[in-house]
């Protein structure tokens, strides 16, 4: 991704580990990033995956609200078609047992589109990691449930040579409840973007590893702010394939 966004980036607050209050909201950054024309399609394809969290447990009851940056309320709440990149041609043959799999299939094989135009080695190797990590994901469930995995997969050959991080999965299936699940998967997702955000180089791969790293502090933040006894804290508990991670 080319440019250098010295101003940009030198005026973000620092972010804290993952936990922590997230010093602004996304959509602050993303306003910032439109100001400066930085790179907001990447940054909207990142966000994207968080508003279709959010979409999901909505529908599915275990939220009330929802605060997306990308989709809009009525699309978030099936009432208004979703955008076509999330409802294009299926990319992986079809067949998916969970209807929203083809959703996050189009999602990936969008935001993998959105990295190659843009020239973003993050968003690229973030599709890579997330598209392991769910595959891994719904194999594992599969297995435990004596199932064939295939039909859970999505966008496989996105996954490209990832290998599918299996110390990740078997501390997540050891995890005393959904929520320290989430809680393993998002260390991972966090440790993944530090080992490759580009720290100093001051560029559009920097600024994206930022915005995804806030989308885990806003996501977290989410959920401490959810009574403890809310639907939303235990997400993933009932869904059998996919990761079903809702805030």
């Amino acid at each position: 991704m080319a440019g250098r966004h010295y101003f940009l980036i030198t005026s973000l607050p620092p972010l804290g580990e993952l936990g922590s209050a997230p010093p602004l909201h996304p959509r602050e950054l993303l306003e910032r990033v439109a100001d400066a024309q930085g790179p907001q399609a990447v940054l909207e394809a990142l966000f994207l995956a968080d508003d279709l969290l959010q979409r999901e447990a909505l529908l599915a009851g275990e939220i009330e609200q929802a605060e997306p940056l990308v989709l809009t309320p009525r699309q978030l709440r099936d009432e208004q078609p979703l955008p076509a990149c999330l409802v294009g041609p299926e990319q992986d043959g079809g067949g998916f047992r969970v209807a929203a799999d083809a959703v996050w299939s189009a999602y990936f094989h969008h935001a993998a589109a959105v990295a190659g135009r843009q020239a973003s080695e993050l968003l690229a190797g973030w599709v890579r990691f997330e598209v392991s990590l769910r595959n891994a994901l719904a194999a594992a469930r599969a297995k435990q449930l004596g199932l064939e995995s295939e039909p859970y997969l999505v966008a496989s050959a996105l996954g490209g040579e990832a290998e599918a991080p299996t110390p990740v999965i078997n501390e997540w299936a050891a995890a005393a409840n959904p929520l320290a699940g989430l809680r393993i998967l998002d260390r991972a997702r966090w440790a993944w973007l530090t080992e490759n955000e580009q720290w100093f180089s001051f560029g559009g791969d920097e600024l994206a590893a930022y915005a995804a790293k806030l989308m885990l502090l806003n996501r977290w933040y989410r959920l401490a702010q959810a009574p403890a006894d809310a639907p939303g804290r235990a997400a993933g508990a009932a869904a059998p394939f996919g990761e079903r991670t809702q805030p």
